[in-house]
Order: structure tokens, then sequence, then C-alpha cells
């Protein structure tokens, strides 16, 4: 039985690197850079915001619901592509998770999740060692009035 599942896992977490390297094969709509500071380890950091970078400008974003377990590292990064993306009024909403998060090459971690406006974020940590954890109620990015 432990086999299995672990099997199971396996395969759910290729899924996502798989999934996260097809959509790479598209042009996205727009893409998203996060960072993040931490002050302990095992404690995890919520994402206070951020860029939205769409049709050639830049927009600050705040988020909240979307933690990483880390250890010891100051600084935290990410960045994301999204797809879906008609109209600037799509972005804002809450995301929940398309897939099951997985590493990636170097340690860094992927995630997929889309929102209520069909706008779907693929989002990589470019630190080493972090894992990224949904809210209980998906993460919530909107754009700053």
């Amino acid at each position: 039985m432990m086999k299995r599942t672990t099997g199971l896992l396996a395969i759910a977490a290729l899924s996502m690197v798989l999934t996260v390297a097809v959509a790479d094969d598209k042009t996205p709509d727009a893409t998203l850079k996060l960072s993040a500071g931490s002050v302990a380890a095992g404690i995890g950091v919520s994402w206070g915001g951020g860029t939205l970078s769409y049709q050639g400008k830049d927009y600050p974003i705040d988020v909240t619901g979307l933690s990483v377990g880390d250890v010891g590292a100051t600084k935290i990064e990410a960045s994301g592509k999204i797809y879906g993306l008609k109209s600037l009024d799509d972005f804002s909403g809450n995301y929940t998770a398309v897939a099951a998060g997985a590493a990636v090459a170097g340690g860094g971690a992927v995630s997929s999740m889309r929102n209520q406006n069909g706008v779907t974020v693929d989002l990589v940590a470019t630190t080493q060692g972090v894992k990224f954890t949904l809210g209980g109620g998906g993460v919530n990015m909107s754009i700053k009035k």
C-alpha cells in the first residue's frame, strides 16, 4: 500500500512539472514577480505583494494566503507566468490550486493556480528549499488601487 501511495504521489508531482513545461511553450499574457523576507525557520512567510507586468505596464499587487515553508532564508523570490488574462480586471480574485506543487531543478518549487475568471498563474520559486503552501481558502491576489 505504501509503495502504491508513493508511486501515485510521484506521478502527481511529475504531472505538475510536465504541465508547467507545456505551459512554457505558450506565450504568457502577463508575468508576475513576488518577493518576501523570512524572519525564522519553520514560521513561514505570508506574501505581501509584488508586481504584475501586463501589456507593457507594471501594476503593484497585494497577495494574501500564500505562505512558504522555509528554513533560514532572508529573502524569498518567486516569479510567475499568467495565462487567460483577457482584461486587467480579470486578474484580481481568489486563486486555488489546479495541480499539486512539485520541486524543480536547483531546489525551487512550482505551483499552478487558477481564479474564478479562468486566469491561471504558474508560480516558480527561485529560492532554494522553498515549498509553497496555499491558505485554506486559496490565495487572494488583487491590484493595488
